[in-house]
């Protein structure tokens, strides 16, 4: 068999789900683990407009929250904390041990450290000029 290497640079979303949906059978199948739930919250205006969000997952006893976000018009208002914390406290509800996110310097590590994550890791010059930080958060012990 030959495959052929195609360029494609812009994959649908439908087809980004199809990938994530076979990288889950095959983590599954090596974990025995079949348990992964989406996990989001929104905050909408009077009008019913979302104007913040945060979507990850869960699955294995572990969360990645993948996405933050609050709209320029909203910021300052605590809505990123209120979303944050009605996360932390689902991943809870669901047994999860630790929750991972990314977050770049100019965007929001020091709301994650209040909230009691701690950096793991930090890649400098990522992009160029700035910080990837990579954070935690552990909600019990592993060995309870």
């Amino acid at each position: 068999m030959n495959g052929k290497l195609v360029p494609r640079h812009d994959l649908t979303p439908n087809e980004i789900d199809a990938l994530e949906e076979s990288l889950y059978r095959h983590n599954s199948r090596a974990t025995g683990r079949v348990d992964a739930q989406g996990l989001g919250f929104t905050i909408c205006d009077d009008d019913g407009q979302v104007i913040a969000a945060a979507a990850g997952f869960t699955w294995s006893g572990i969360s990645e929250l993948k996405q933050m976000w609050v709209d320029e018009r909203y910021r300052g208002l605590g809505y990123a904390r209120r979303l944050l914390q009605a996360y932390i406290a689902e991943a809870r509800v669901r047994g999860v041990r630790w929750i991972w996110v990314a977050s770049f310097d100019f965007q929001a590590p020091g709301l994650y450290e209040k909230l009691g994550f701690r950096r793991m890791a930090e890649f400098s010059n990522w992009p160029e000029g700035h910080t990837n930080v990579i954070l935690c958060k552990t909600l019990a012990d592993p060995d309870d």
